[in-house]
């Protein structure tokens, strides 16, 4: 017996008979170690990165840095549904189109979008300034 069962028992009585009653518990006990580790950590520092951009976000006014911190925030939207989708708890099936749920589709493609107008504004006004 593991070091995670025997918390699980520990915690909850048997671990098979709680585990019947709860998906994400039953999720979180097949995880090993590597996954909880990178699960933790995209939450954690997209949740830093987020908390981040928001203090960024009244100190300035520049439409480039506007849109780097939008795409910031669509960012860790994106983690936490990845998340919840993997725990069960979000599902795709609300909205689809094709094969393809639009939810997922459309996080990535709008922070790329954001990214990309972020980075077209900023190499603009670097092209004008050496004219």
């Amino acid at each position: 017996m593991s070091h995670n069962d025997r918390c699980i028992i520990s915690v909850f009585g048997t671990a098979e008979n709680h585990l019947i009653f709860s998906p994400f518990l039953k999720i979180l006990y097949n995880m090993d170690t590597g996954q909880m580790i990178f699960v933790s950590s995209q939450l954690v520092l997209g949740a830093a990165a987020a908390f981040l951009a928001i203090l960024l976000w009244p100190k300035i006014r520049d439409a480039a840095w506007m849109l780097v911190i939008f795409g910031v925030f669509i960012a860790y939207i994106e983690n936490v549904y990845s998340m919840l989708k993997d725990f069960g708890i979000a599902g795709e099936e609300i909205l689809i189109i094709g094969s393809i749920p639009l939810v997922s589709f459309i996080l990535p493609t709008v922070r790329m979008i954001f990214f990309i107008a972020a980075f077209t504004i900023m190499i603009y006004r670097l092209s004008r300034q050496h004219l």
